[in-house]
């Protein structure tokens, strides 16, 4: 037991040495619960047009199927909160993770340098890293690992920090000393529920129906955004944030350390004109190297004439 603790605790310190806020560790196997949950979600329909969610559901579930013979799932929190906002208050907005840099590359990155590390201090383990680009229940694996809960709007919520951060995981044959998971501090509050423009979290919390979520709407669906959210948008081009703008735990949020995810001056100050007459050429120069890509220039295009 003083082995699997000492080696998690020099983990933790390695993680933190590369950036990553929080470190925790939850042991591999099979999420029932969650599956049965999930399920219901698929359904349901929640997941609108995303139909990858219904694939790879057995990964989704057990992380020995991504990782075979995984002890340990080591999950890790990086911030991106900042304070700045778009200088022209009737500019189509942005969500502050989407300001700076692609957060998938930037952190793999750090993750393979972690795993790299581990291997020189440890010696061989298999493993893979993951930051929200596999079939990986990631807030249900922070949960476990203690790093906070997911609050009635789905986000990881954590009680020092609040929930503007990036989940990423390692999944490891490397046995860790687990964490003890975190207990839910939403009490009665339902600002989230209340504030949500598009009406996708569930009145009881804890459930997003996100075919209408507006992150999925300016991002995910690839058709026309459907009528009845015409009005409804709060002036988001891509992605949202007001579930976090209004939750109180986000009081506790500090401003990120990571260069990579400063935005380039020119995307703040653009006016709402120079949104609405965004050519394809500024559109590539801006984001160059932005998760915004995903949406390519006609979506974004698109999105911001449904805003008009």
């Amino acid at each position: 037991m003083a082995d699997i603790r000492a080696m998690a605790d020099q983990v933790r310190s390695m993680g933190k040495e590369l950036g990553f806020s929080f470190v925790g560790f939850a042991r591999a196997g099979l999420l029932e619960e969650e599956a049965r949950r999930l399920e219901k979600w698929l359904n349901a329909g929640y997941h609108g047009r995303m139909g990858y969610m219904e694939n790879h559901f057995e990964k989704r579930i057990d992380p020995t199927e991504l990782v075979p013979g995984a002890r340990t799932v080591v999950c890790l929190m990086y911030n991106y909160y900042t304070e700045r906002e778009q200088e022209d208050p009737e500019s189509p907005k942005l969500s502050k993770y989407a300001y700076g840099q692609d957060y998938h590359k930037v952190i793999k990155e750090k993750l393979h340098q972690l795993l790299d590390q581990m291997r020189i201090r440890f010696g061989d383990i298999q493993g893979r890293c993951f930051v929200d680009s596999a079939p990986v229940m990631e807030r249900d694996w922070a949960r476990y690992a203690g790093l906070g809960w997911p609050g009635k709007n789905t986000l990881l919520i954590h009680p020092r920090a609040g929930s503007y951060f990036f989940l990423a995981e390692l999944i490891i044959d490397l046995d860790l000393e687990p964490d003890e998971p975190m207990r839910d501090y939403c009490g009665t509050c339902t600002r989230c529920i209340d504030a949500c423009p598009t009406e996708a979290i569930s009145s009881q919390g804890y459930l997003v129906d996100g075919s209408k979520c507006i992150s999925y709407l300016t991002i995910e669906l690839r058709e026309e955004i459907p009528d009845q959210f015409a009005g409804k948008m709060d002036n988001w081009m891509f992605g949202c944030d007001v579930c976090q703008e209004v939750c109180p735990w986000n009081r506790f949020s500090k401003k990120h350390s990571e260069p990579a995810f400063e935005p380039p001056d020119e995307l703040m100050t653009m006016q709402k004109r120079e949104w609405i007459e965004i050519t394809e050429d500024v559109f590539n120069a801006l984001f160059k190297h932005s998760a915004v890509k995903r949406t390519k220039y006609q979506g974004l295009k698109r999105n911001i004439k449904f805003l008009q």
